[in-house]
């Protein structure tokens, strides 16, 4: 793998796994507690990382 193929797997898992806490937090009581303005941008943010990491997934199929 090429180091810049290699940066983009790296980024791929590092977006995952703050999707992943993100997700979990979402089922949070602090969470519940948040304004819902706050509620909705931290929603939005993981609707919008949710389809950066499926771009970042889709460069790494076509990779040769």
């Amino acid at each position: 793998m090429q180091p810049h193929q290699q940066r983009v797997v790296d980024e791929k898992t590092e977006l995952d796994a703050k999707l992943d806490k993100l997700t979990a937090f979402i089922d949070t009581p602090i969470f519940a507690g948040l304004p819902e303005a706050e509620q909705e941008r931290l929603v939005r943010q993981l609707h919008h990382m949710g389809h950066y990491t499926a771009v970042l997934g889709e460069r790494i199929t076509a990779f040769p």
